[in-house]
């Protein structure tokens, strides 16, 4: 597998079994994705986006096929190396934010940080350069209750970025937010991969997304149906400011 390529997936195929039925959930991908892109994986309900995301977060196993990030295989990987390699390499953005209510933003970024052997001191300025890169340093001790949906996604992404993954992996990212909300949130996925060289990995329904990518996956049972190029915008001057 090319180590050029932050994401290549070699005819990979996953089932799942249902009763005695057996449900494709993809049949046969092959994608490359070089460093450095921000691209959308995009399709129907049931398509497979999400098992697809998954299967690169090193979340779900492929049944057939093979998986490489960052130019390391992880499709034969045992579960404990796979929860150390996705801690130091991948970071998670959900629709729901998936905050704990009863810690203050500053809490909910620092939590991947407790895993590491960073200093308190590290830890803190770590956080506190992920909540200035996202544009939430006058909120960091604000509780959950206390911001909007934009601004929970914001702290969410935050957490994501804090311990310098290699790929950010986001699932459904605007789904659960207002239009204006949605491209401030997308607009700052665009500043992270151009000011920090983040390879993002995006799964949406929302087709605003394709004016921000660089190329759009296109699945459909379980099958790539297509690849084109996404209609990158300029970033909204709004993104430096909190939702």
């Amino acid at each position: 597998m090319d180590a050029k390529y932050a994401i290549d997936l070699e005819h990979v195929v996953r089932i799942y079994k249902r009763d005695e039925f057996e449900v494709r959930a993809l049949d046969d991908v092959t994608i490359q994705i070089p460093a450095g892109r921000f691209v959308a994986i995009m399709g129907p309900s049931g398509s497979g986006k999400t098992t697809m995301l998954n299967l690169i977060a090193g979340i779900d196993h492929a049944t057939t096929g093979r998986v490489a990030v960052g130019g390391e295989e992880i499709t034969g990987m045992k579960e404990r190396d796979l929860a150390g390699w996705r801690a130091r390499h991948i970071g998670l953005v959900f629709q729901f934010y998936n905050l704990i209510p009863v810690l203050t933003a500053f809490e909910n970024v620092e939590l991947p940080l407790l895993l590491t052997n960073l200093s308190k001191a590290d830890r803190r300025s770590h956080v506190e350069t992920a909540l200035r890169v996202v544009g939430l340093s006058d909120r960091m001790d604000h509780y959950p209750r206390q911001l909007s949906g934009g601004q929970e996604q914001r702290v969410a992404i935050a957490r994501a970025i804090v311990a310098d993954p290699t790929i950010i992996v986001a699932d459904e990212p605007t789904g659960d937010l207002d239009a204006k909300s949605a491209e401030e949130i997308l607009s700052l996925l665009v500043d992270l991969n151009r000011q920090f060289s983040k390879t993002i990995v995006m799964v949406t329904h929302d087709p605003r997304a394709e004016r921000y990518v660089d190329t759009v996956y296109r699945l459909d049972k379980g099958l790539l149906v297509g690849t084109e190029p996404g209609k990158r915008a300029e970033p909204a001057a709004a993104a430096a400011t909190s939702a």
